[in-house]
Parts: structure tokens; sequence; C-alpha cells
């Protein structure tokens, strides 16, 4: 029997961003999955619908792979319709599964039991800001977050810096949204002047901000970035 494929169903970064999120494909398979594997039920039924579901939501099966649950996943029953030629979906809770997201292992689950894995066209937050910060794309690595201590972050700060310069590379890092100011803070005192900061804000909302300039002007102009979806890249090159 042939098994199922499983598709990584990326989701919209922002509110009211559905139709730069989807494609005609996404309306298309949506309609054709009856299984889903996610992080929040009630968001993901939430994008399904704003995607232009039209099965009955009653008639899905989702299986909650949310922080609670992960744990305790047991992966031959999460795959036992795949097993059987079902096709399955993994969506994440914003951007594209199995990036920056804990649907990666899900994925290499996947494989392991060799299910086609397929990633469908979405929004990635870090392959947006990086397209929009006319820093390298050729050379550039994510760091994820940096550490929380103050003085671990310094010096994670100089080093990232001192390897764009050397390498030519572009720095990709994300911060907790409530400790974005900090962070923006230790960067505009540790870097150096001439180093080059683009700040990405809210991509695909109506308020996205995507802004590149030098420390030294970052300095002279006051930003508040509490509590907002951020990306900040770097690169000294």
């Amino acid at each position: 029997m042939a098994k199922g494929t499983l598709y990584l169903i990326p989701v919209p970064l922002a509110e009211q961003a559905e139709k730069a999120s989807y494609t005609l494909f996404h309306l298309e398979l949506i309609n054709h999955i009856r299984e889903y594997i996610v992080e929040n039920e009630k968001t993901a039924r939430k994008f399904l619908k704003e995607a232009g579901l039209k099965t009955p939501q009653n008639q899905l099966l989702i299986h909650d792979y949310g922080k609670h649950a992960r744990d305790k996943v047991n992966y031959q029953e999460l795959f036992a319709a795949a097993l059987k030629g079902e096709d399955v979906g993994l969506m994440s809770e914003a951007g594209c599964p199995g990036v920056a997201d804990p649907g990666a292992d899900v994925v290499f689950e996947a494989h392991k039991r060799g299910i086609k894995v397929v990633p469908l066209v979405g929004p990635s937050s870090i392959l947006l800001s990086l397209m929009a910060s006319g820093f390298n794309g050729q050379n550039f690595c994510f760091l994820g977050y940096l550490p929380i201590d103050k003085g671990a972050r310094t010096k994670k700060i100089k080093d990232i810096e001192q390897e764009s310069a050397r390498e030519k590379r572009t720095q990709i890092f994300i911060e907790t949204p409530f400790r974005n100011n900090q962070l923006l803070s230790e960067l505009l005192k540790t870097a150096k002047p001439q180093t080059k900061l683009c700040i990405a804000c809210n991509i695909t909302a109506d308020d996205e901000y995507i802004y590149t300039q030098t420390i030294e002007k970052w300095r002279n102009q006051p930003i508040d970035l509490h509590k907002k979806p951020c990306i900040f890249l770097l690169f000294a090159g």
C-alpha cells in the first residue's frame, strides 16, 4: 500500500495577511486533507477557515503537538493514517513549519517512516527580512535567540559582529517580543558605529516596518519595539 504525504503548510505571520500568505494550491489542498498535526488547535482551525476551508470542521482530525503534548507523542499513532495512504498536513503557529519551529521533529519522524514530505510555498519571516535588508543573501546564519545573560549577550554580539566582518556573513537573530527593546539597547551600545543593522518588524502586517541603517544612525533614532514580532539582522562586512 502506498503511503500518504506529509504536507508542510505555512500560515500567515500577521492578522489580515491571508492574501499575501496563501496560494491557490493551498485552497485545493486544505479541502483534500482531513487530518492535521498542529501546535494549537484553535488557531489552526482559524487559519484553515481564513484560507478557504469548505470541509465541515467537525470532519477534521486534529493532532495536538503543542508544548504540553510534545513529550507524550506516539509517532506511530500520529502517522497511522499516513502509513495507510492518507495525506496529512503539518501547521506551525506562524510562518513555515520546521523553520525555527518544533515541527522539525515531526518532519524527521516522517522521513524515518518513509513518508514523503512536501514543503509548500509560504511566508518565512527569516527569509523575508533577509530579502528586504540589503545584506548578503549568499552567506547568512540564523542564530535564533541570543543569550539572556547580559554579559554573555554582549560577548555574543561582539563575536557575531567580528564573524560578519571576517566572513562577510549576515547574522540573523530574534528575541522574545517583550525583550526587544533591551536587545536593541545592547546592540546599540556594543556594536561598532559603522556596522549595519536591519530591523524587520510586523512583517506582512499593515504596519510592517523594515529599515536598514548603521548603528551610529540607529543611536539617534528612538524606536519602540516592545511586544512587536521582530527579526534583527546585523552585517559588518
